[in-house]
């Protein structure tokens, strides 16, 4: 009978977030695969667990969903910890979800901390809707194209970013996005020096540039501004359901309403072109 593998979201910087859970499973697990083999037995450790470990990072991730097959197949319990956070959210762990896939066995989890979710929440920017976009691409078209896309992103975003190209990032993101969008620099979380730092994208990169930044660091990005209305686009809505029946009246109250374009002006480049006195 296949096995199961057990994807074990650790904690993000505070071994006190640990829970009995995470605990139990690395204890259940007959190998537990770990994005940094050190890390992972400082947590072993402070759970008073004993685990034969493997290392599973981007270098040999191929090599070893592999072998994690193999011992899936096998019926094996495995564990997959990721360095901080949770496997395959911007870490290794897809291919290993895969692997078990192949091999029919169960894929479960247990849940943790996030540097995601808690800096959106800390941010104080809307999070009934948010993005996570990872790390940006270091240089090139890829990263042009990836900030690029941000302009018109409507939703607050959420992004890791490298201690060393955090003043970088800043910077281009201020170029791409305008000077007033709001922008949370989380670094630390959880941590003794947790710091959050709120401001916006035309102070960022000279408050950040001046520092020596060290370990972990999240960003919250705010929402751009919904486009302006355009009137053209607002009367073609209008003609739209008028041909569907709408009267014409209720066309433009409905489409002033929806866009914000005026009442006024939809009624007079639309319901003049047909009968003014249709309710």
């Amino acid at each position: 009978m296949p096995g199961k593998l057990i994807l074990c979201a650790g904690p993000i910087g505070n071994l006190g977030d640990t829970s009995p859970r995470l605990g139990a499973a690395l204890a259940e697990a007959d190998v537990v695969y770990a994005e940094d083999t050190r890390r992972v037995r400082i947590l072993l450790d402070h759970l008073g667990v004993t685990a034969t470990v493997r290392s599973y990072f981007v270098g040999n991730e191929e090599a070893r969903s592999e072998e994690v097959r193999a011992r899936l197949e096998a019926g094996e319990t495995i564990a997959l910890v990721s360095d901080a956070g949770t496997p395959a959210i911007a870490d290794p762990g897809m291919s290993a979800v895969r692997a078990a896939e192949a091999a029919g066995a169960v894929v479960t989890g247990i849940p943790g901390p996030s540097a995601v979710t808690l800096a959106a929440s800390v941010s104080g920017l809307p999070t009934d809707r948010f993005v996570f976009e990872g790390f940006l691409p270091r240089s090139g078209g890829r990263r042009s194209d990836r900030i690029g896309s941000l302009v018109t992103e409507e939703r607050t975003t959420v992004l890791f970013c490298s201690p060393n190209r955090l003043a970088g990032d800043l910077a281009d993101l201020a170029r791409a996005l305008g000077p007033e969008r709001r922008v949370v620099v989380c670094r630390e979380l959880t941590k003794l020096h947790e710091e959050v730092w709120k401001g916006t994208l035309a102070d960022a990169p000279a408050h950040w540039a001046d520092r020596r930044v060290k370990g972990e660091v999240t960003l919250v990005l705010e929402g751009g501004a919904l486009p302006a209305p355009s009137l053209d686009d607002a009367i073609e809505r209008v003609r739209t359901l008028v041909a569907d029946g709408v009267s014409p009246s209720r066309a433009v109250r409905r489409i002033a309403e929806e866009t914000g374009v005026s009442r006024r002006s939809l009624y007079e480049a639309t319901v003049a072109e047909s009968d003014p006195g249709d309710e």
